[in-house]
């Protein structure tokens, strides 16, 4: 077992990287400058990182880096997935610190990015570069897929997606970003728990239009055209699916209950066991425990109109759609047109995905992220979720039975809501704590496959923390 030191000025790495504006919505505006700047940067910061493993380019945005390991060909590797593009900046809103220009203050790096995704990102690489350095040699293939357009659909994980399966390829275990460490999980239940995503839901955008008669808005027809689309989306309201625990949610119940105190653990335990009971009340909670159970409808954009007094003769809506695991792209907008019951309302899909499967807790990689987490978290335990938003990692889960969503950084209820919002960042003890997570996953590569390596002792942990 290798003892690797983590190198100092992790906050610095990180805030040069943050000082890229790696917009992938902006990139005809900015141009693909900071994306290779990005490109540049991480290869200045990891020398052997870039000297040990090789480079593919996929599209302009996808970066596969393969680090050979020591196992045959046949078997399937570890793939560590992040993004390094980020959302926009409402330049509105007030930032405590200019959100590009990566602040270190208070033990935090500040910016855009430093928890969406550079951060879970950074600490993947520093994880390599600090291995790297002590000659370790992992038990398999170790791929680090890094895409820079995950944010505008990602295609560029799309594209390394296919490459491998056209290869095949099929990864024992891919992590990507996803759930974090967090307090208090539910609002009833007390501790830390590690929320892992084992599946994702689908997303869907549709546009809804119709068409009217013109002219001057004096006198206006009993339906015109903005009105028409307006009750279409009225008629998209929250109880539009109907709502379904799936296993996932019921298995998450069930591990909480097992860290939670006095009548809330009874509850989580009948929770768990009851998916009905379990479905309704949490769709009538609304909110992010609705959203764990029912495909959710979000018009998002609404147009028509090119004057005050003029009636447009078409309008239309966009409406993001993020569809619940075990329904179809296909079964979704079926429903919709049935609850929008008008034929003169045209519903366009502009963009969809399935929602992926649902990985096992059962298994060998589950109970490997579990044990690295004893490392960098100890005393944390593994719990499994739905994630409700859309990563990179959906493109291999149609062929790869192990894909997990989980960034192994601390995230207050404050920081996760500043994740597309205003004031991100990221606590310099989490990054160090997220570089021994991915440290100690693949130091126990050979643990997992042979489950002939006993528990490191505090000895050992004591030696990771420094």
């Amino acid at each position: 077992m290798t003892t690797a030191t983590v190198r100092p000025g992790i906050a610095d790495r990180l805030s040069q990287m943050i000082r890229l504006p790696t917009v992938s919505a902006e990139l005809e505006e900015r141009g693909s400058g900071p994306f290779e700047d990005f490109v540049a940067l991480i290869a200045e910061l990891y020398p052997l990182t870039h000297e040990k493993l090789r480079l593919e380019r996929h599209t302009d945005f996808g970066l596969l880096f393969r680090w050979a390991g020591r196992g045959g060909a046949s078997d399937g590797p570890l793939v560590l997935m992040a993004h390094y593009d980020v959302v926009p900046v409402d330049e509105s809103d007030a930032w405590t610190h200019p959100p590009f220009d990566g602040v270190i203050a208070d033990g935090s790096v500040h910016g855009r990015g430093t928890l969406d995704d550079k951060g879970p990102l950074i600490v993947v690489l520093e994880a390599v570069e600090n291995l790297l350095a002590d000659g370790f040699v992992p038990a398999r293939d170790v791929y680090l897929s890094f895409g820079g357009n995950e944010e505008t659909y990602g295609r560029a994980a799309e594209e390394i997606a296919r490459v491998l399966r056209e290869r095949g390829i099929v990864p024992w275990l891919v992590v990507d970003e996803g759930g974090a460490v967090v307090d208090a999980p539910l609002p009833f239940v007390p501790g830390r728990a590690a929320m892992i995503g084992v599946g994702e839901k689908g997303v869907m955008t549709l546009r809804l239009s119709a068409r009217g008669e013109g002219g001057h808005a004096s006198a206006p027809p009993s339906m015109t055209a903005v009105r028409r689309i307006a009750r279409a989306v009225d008629r998209l309201g929250p109880a539009t699916f109907r709502p379904h625990a799936s296993t996932a949610i019921r298995r998450m119940l069930t591990q909480l209950a097992a860290q939670t105190p006095g009548p809330a653990r009874h509850l989580l335990r009948l929770l768990g066991s009851a998916p009905l009971l379990t479905a309704r009340l949490f769709a009538a909670l609304g909110g992010e425990p609705a959203a764990l159970v029912r495909t959710t409808v979000a018009p998002t954009m609404q147009s028509g109109g090119t004057a005050a007094n003029v009636l447009p003769s078409q309008a239309s809506a966009t409406v993001n759609l993020r569809i619940g695991l075990g329904e179809t792209t296909r079964q979704t907008v079926f429903r919709v047109r049935r609850r929008i019951r008008d034929p003169l309302v045209a519903v366009e899909v502009v963009e969809a995905s399935e929602p992926s499967p649902e990985s096992p807790t059962d298994n060998a990689q589950f109970a490997l992220l579990a044990e690295a987490l004893e490392v960098s978290h100890p005393g944390v335990p593994a719990v499994p979720y739905v994630m409700m938003a859309a990563t990179d990692s959906r493109h291999l889960h149609r062929f790869s039975p192990a894909v997990y969503r989980f960034a192994p950084l601390d995230m207050s209820n404050a920081q996760r809501a500043s994740i597309h919002g205003v004031d991100e960042s990221v606590e310099i003890a989490a990054l160090e704590r997220g570089e021994r997570f991915h440290r100690a996953l693949l130091e126990r590569l050979q643990c997992a496959s042979t489950r002939r390596c006993a528990p490191r002792s505090v000895t050992e942990q004591g030696e990771d923390l420094g």
